[in-house]
């Protein structure tokens, strides 16, 4: 990972959720997947109404955790915005549109995680 401390990478979920909640993001899910992959520790998974709010939501994200001090090392998907994925290394952050999060349904995927209620970030 990063090498980012417990707390950082709480604080980087806890301002990914904030940005998403003060956007009106729908569904806000966390799933910690920490102990079944290596590529993050968490997924942060919501959706929008449409690709105007995808794509709003999306930049809030960016836009909250850079001034942070945390820097997006990918972001796939902006354009169509019917699945924006965020990565900052510890968390990634997947924005969908209603019916591709129904699709590709990575609650389901990583079921073997731990879900989180994002309270606990507050």
């Amino acid at each position: 990972m990063e090498g980012f401390s417990e707390n950082k990478v709480k604080d980087m979920a806890a301002l990914a959720i904030e940005a998403l909640e003060d956007k009106k993001a729908e569904d806000i899910r966390v799933i910690d997947i920490s102990q079944v992959s290596v590529i993050a520790d968490y997924f942060i998974i919501a959706n929008g109404t449409n690709k105007s709010q995808i794509q709003t939501l999306s930049d809030a994200v960016e836009e909250k955790l850079g001034k942070a001090g945390y820097f997006m090392k990918q972001k796939e998907g902006f354009r169509s915005a019917n699945w924006v994925l965020l990565d900052f290394g510890d968390i990634i952050v997947h924005i969908f549109d209603k019916e591709n999060r129904l699709f590709y349904d990575l609650e389901r995927i990583w079921r073997d995680g731990k879900v989180v209620d994002a309270e606990a970030f507050r």
